[in-house]
């Protein structure tokens, strides 16, 4: 391996060889086969009309309660415009998914990061926070292996959050797309699932568990949000892609889908566990908790390392990854993101190796 090899820790996708190709084409070509009329017209803009159907089943709730979607990010955009206007307060993690910032600060909206630990947001912040004034539209959560810190929102949180919203009268955007890539642990059940007051949005989508290509991501929520939502939704593109969610539901209903999520997850199994020996080898200044599952761990760097520094620095020995500063309002600049889920099991002791001598290097 040369130094001209990019080794790259930025993106948050499954490397091809964990990408089902084979079964995604036999997916395709049963789309076309069992269904060439669905797969071929404009369709409505609630989405391909069997995944709808597959979706809910899969989280218990009425068909109405589903609108599939052009990705998940494009499900977060939508419910920002449906719910947050300039100068509405909105609560999220700190830190948080990069993205999410950029969406709502663009909106105009007021945003409130609300410190995260091992396990999930602080509750007891949030409350302080509510109990000084503070009145938000929504809280934004990534309950499940954060991106990008990586942490787990306990059972306990998921409770407490629902409390705090039904006491203080907001929405939750439970933004879900990690849960089932889980290496360890118990299963945690749904914001969603565990709602009676109608105060959880769900998203996720098949980025993670099918390959990124199919862009196919979907909210659940109450019935009237989904449907104000699926009139904008209308409006800006008559119907999300047809053939690409008739290829996802295909590939979900032959169980293809399945075999994929254990496919990712013995992968990233092994390159997470690689990694943090990686880290504790070269790095052993740095601190960071090694996560049950998703794609992403969260390094605080060694004292005087400058995150900015950092990536420059590692971007000519042919690394690349994320300052922390992209995902926080303020601060950030001893953090990096590490995404293990793109890289290949033998890349990563010399992507680290690279790492650490770029923060010997700007430390000097």
């Amino acid at each position: 391996m040369t130094a001209q090899q990019l080794i790259s820790f930025a993106r948050g996708a499954p490397s091809l060889d964990i990408v089902d190709v084979q079964g995604l084409k036999a997916a395709a070509a049963r789309a076309f086969d069992a269904d060439p009329a669905g797969v071929t017209a404009y369709g409505t803009s609630v989405g391909y009309p069997p995944l709808r159907a597959w979706i809910a089943e899969k989280h218990g709730v009425d068909v109405d309660q589903v609108l599939v979607t052009n990705g998940s990010l494009q499900a977060d955009a939508f419910l920002f415009d449906h719910t947050v206007k300039p100068g509405d307060a909105v609560v999220v993690e700190k830190p948080t998914y990069d993205r999410t910032l950029l969406s709502l600060t663009t909106a105009g909206a007021k945003v409130f990061q609300v410190t995260l630990d091992d396990h999930g947001v602080d509750v007891g912040e949030l409350r302080d926070l509510l109990e000084s004034g503070v009145r938000p539209k929504l809280a934004h959560i990534i309950p499940n292996f954060q991106n990008p810190a990586g942490v787990t929102l306990s059972a306990e949180r998921r409770a407490a959050l629902l409390s705090l919203a039904d006491e203080y009268d907001f929405l939750i955007f439970e933004d879900d797309p990690y849960a089932e890539i889980r290496f360890r642990g118990e299963y945690l059940p749904s914001m969603l699932s565990m709602d009676t007051a109608d105060r959880v949005v769900h998203a996720s989508s098949f980025t993670k568990t099918v390959c990124p290509g199919v862009r196919v991501g979907y909210l659940i929520g109450p019935k009237q949000i989904i449907a104000d939502i699926a009139k904008k939704a209308t409006n800006l593109y008559i119907s999300p892609s047809m053939v690409a969610e008739a290829i996802v539901y295909q590939f979900c209903i032959s169980g293809a889908v399945e075999r994929s999520v254990e496919t990712v997850c013995r992968a990233l199994e092994e390159r997470v566990a690689l990694l943090s020996a990686a880290l504790r080898k070269h790095l052993p200044g740095a601190g960071f908790t090694e996560p049950d599952g998703g794609y992403f761990l969260w390094v605080n760097l060694p004292e005087g390392a400058s995150a900015q520094r950092v990536t420059a620095a590692a971007a000519k020995r042919g690394v690349a990854v994320v300052n922390g500063d992209d995902f926080l309002i303020d601060g950030g600049d001893n953090s990096l993101r590490l995404a293990y889920s793109a890289v290949t099991a033998d890349e990563i002791d010399e992507g680290v190796r690279r790492l650490a001598e770029a923060i010997d290097e700007t430390k000097s």
